[in-house]
């Protein structure tokens, strides 16, 4: 059945699938192969665990920056301080485009009324001879 020595114990498959230890091939598992493992798993695990706290550090980083970022960028959008060249142009093309699309609805409505005002005068009166 079990055989016992000083540094080993091994036990049966029948009493390590009862005990709900893993399946290994063999007849018998050592116990000392199963705490190596455990203790190679743990490392491993232990390893995987500090790099994802060392990531999470570096995204915790990351989005304090963001945040910092846009909170400067709220802030100079209500003062509203365009001091950037490029804004200041975009600013003037906008009026300008702004003027530009009253002066062509005012075209348009003065073109309908003169079209208006032609459409119901006659063009030429018969007279009789």
């Amino acid at each position: 059945m079990a055989k016992q020595s000083q540094d080993k114990k091994t036990i049966p498959v029948e009493e390590a699938e009862k005990k709900d230890m893993p399946k290994l091939k063999g007849s018998d598992v050592t116990l000392s192969k199963m705490a190596e493992a455990l203790i190679e798993t743990n490392i491993a695990l232990q390893h995987k665990v500090a790099d994802l706290i060392l990531n999470m550090k570096d995204v915790n980083k990351n989005l304090k920056e963001m945040v910092t970022l846009f909170t400067e960028a709220g802030e100079h959008i209500r003062k509203g301080k365009y001091e950037d060249p490029l804004i200041v142009k975009l600013d003037e093309l906008l009026e300008q485009n702004k003027n530009i699309a009253k002066g062509l609805l005012l075209l348009e409505k003065f073109v309908r009324e003169k079209q208006a005002q032609a459409s119901f005068q006659r063009p030429f009166q018969k007279t009789e001879l």
